[in-house]
């Protein structure tokens, strides 16, 4: 099999951090990169080793060198690139949260079963051995409880993306998919939701959500861009509990205990989620996969609905 070609759209830091990823792998490189600033573009291309640098997302997503398109634009662009790549039959991995909307989500998803190309949210958390291994973990008995928390202190500035509603900034979509996600991942859809938090500006600078699910399960998840959280995790169980180190979206410890007493910590090393996530499309492309069973468009689309479930009831906003 030929060498995969990739795409980046976006110069920014994610699409240096990735690209270096894809540019060491054998059997990938980096063929071109796109920019709104074309100086950037041209800077990490350099940087990465590849071939052509654009100044507008169109032309590496028509670029014939490219087999895979990395968007990691701004949330509220994540559809618009993707589905020109899409249109020019280009394999898609997006950055998380897939879009800004869950009518953009279903769109996306959408367009690349009908035209038969693949296409995955980045979500590295779902590929973490320990989190994986905790959702097969099979000693826990029922999952009754899931608690999680993220926050970060980030200035406010009106003009970042972080505080712009038009870039889909806000906790909710540039954090809320790991908690949520964790909590989706090991109990599956919630029944129920509540939410309560605050606004800065135009959006959500913290949202605090407690869900229920069938049965007697819930969650707690906490997200903020105002001050740090513990960025730890507890998964409790009928018969075994286990707290997820900081960071518990990309984990190295895991602690088991039990009734009777702690049982042995899951340890892991040094661990490259994104490298996973770059192995896990070359293998799909490779088998003529269209979807990721790790990291599926269905789960995605039920995440962007409980994103947006949380926005609307934390700001009065049908976005």
């Amino acid at each position: 099999m030929k060498d995969i070609g990739w795409g980046i759209a976006a110069a920014g830091a994610m699409a240096r951090t990735l690209g270096a990823v894809i540019a060491a792998q054998p059997g990938m490189r980096v063929s071109a990169v796109g920019a709104r600033d074309p100086g950037r573009a041209a800077a990490l291309a350099s940087f990465l080793g590849a071939e052509r640098s654009y100044g507008s997302y169109a032309e590496v997503c028509a670029d014939p060198a490219v087999d895979v398109v990395y968007v990691t634009t701004p949330h509220a662009q994540h559809l618009e690139v993707a589905e020109m790549a899409i249109a020019h039959g280009k394999a898609v991995l997006c950055e998380k949260p897939l879009t800004a909307t869950l009518a953009q989500a279903e769109r996306m998803v959408a367009l690349a079963r009908a035209a038969g190309v693949f296409l995955m949210e980045a979500m590295w958390m779902r590929f973490n051995p320990l989190i994986r291994r905790l959702a097969a973990e099979g000693r826990f008995g029922e999952v009754r409880e899931v608690r999680a928390s993220l926050g970060v202190s980030a200035p406010y500035d009106p003009h970042h993306r972080l505080w712009r509603p038009e870039t889909g900034g806000g906790a909710l979509l540039e954090l809320g998919g790991y908690p949520l996600g964790l909590a989706h991942l090991l109990l599956g859809p919630p029944a129920g939701l509540r939410v309560t938090g605050s606004l800065k500006g135009e959006v959500d600078a913290e949202a605090r959500m407690s869900l229920t699910f069938p049965g007697s399960a819930r969650a707690e998840a906490e997200v903020s861009l105002v001050r740090r959280l513990p960025n730890s995790a507890s998964v409790i169980g009928a018969d075994l509990r286990a707290d997820v180190l900081a960071p518990f979206w990309a984990p190295r410890t895991i602690i088991l205990s039990s009734p009777s007493g702690p049982a042995e910590p899951y340890v892991l090393g040094a661990v490259d989620g994104y490298l996973a996530e770059v192995l896990e499309v070359q293998s799909a492309l490779a088998e003529g996969r269209t979807e990721s069973p790790v990291m599926p468009l269905d789960d995605s689309v039920a995440m962007m609905r409980l994103l947006e479930q949380a926005r609307h009831r934390l700001t009065g906003s049908h976005t």
